[in-house]
């Protein structure tokens, strides 16, 4: 991975193929919405067995996106080392799809689906709700926005860069976070209209 001044770009096919194996992004959002864990309750949560579990942990760690956190750092002694995992918080960039290889179109292709499908899935539990979760006024706190703009291209990367500089305006580490926040998540999607065909 390459780092950029305005984040890291993944431009190698291999980490790209293990970011989009569909299991490694369930595991990759369990340790980002809950936290640190370790295989065994990650198999649990996702219903997959204890050695496929710590064989996606360890490719993503392979290649940057996981890491080992340590126990004692979360108040977690004992005799018997577990081991738990934590995503590798970041900025991470794809290559632009001008650059990209055939195979890695095809990838993030793959990449990109899975994670939209995840993202739809997300908001429609986050919209009605569990029967185990009660809202309350969080309920009525769902900013949605449908707009558009005219923009030249490099507007179009200068608004980019401004939304990633206000997301990282808002986080804080969790020494910081006060007791009542939680875990919001955030989705940019922006793409230029089909042109007129007439």
């Amino acid at each position: 991975m390459a780092k950029q001044p305005g984040g890291t770009e993944i431009a190698e096919l291999a980490a790209l193929k293990a970011l989009a194996q569909p299991r490694r992004q369930q595991i990759l959002q369990q340790l980002s919405l809950h936290g640190p864990a370790t295989s065994a309750i990650l198999a649990r949560a996702l219903g997959l067995n204890t050695g496929a579990t710590s064989y996606h942990l360890r490719e993503l760690a392979r290649y940057g996106f996981a890491e080992e956190a340590e126990p004692e750092a979360m108040g977690r002694g004992g005799a018997h080392r577990e081991r738990w995992w934590r995503a590798v918080p970041g900025d991470r960039r794809f290559p632009r799809r001008t650059q990209q290889s055939p195979e890695m179109r095809l990838v993030m292709d793959e990449l990109n689906h899975h994670a939209y499908a995840t993202d739809l899935d997300l908001f429609e539990q986050a919209q009605h709700g569990s029967a185990d979760e009660d809202l309350g006024e969080w309920a009525d706190a769902f900013p949605y926005s449908r707009s558009f703009i005219r923009l030249t291209l490099p507007e179009l990367r200068e608004f980019f860069e401004e939304y990633i500089a206000l997301l990282d305006r808002y986080k804080r580490p969790d020494a910081a976070t006060p007791p009542e926040a939680r875990t919001v998540l955030t989705r940019l999607l922006a793409f230029p209209a089909p042109e007129d065909a007439s």
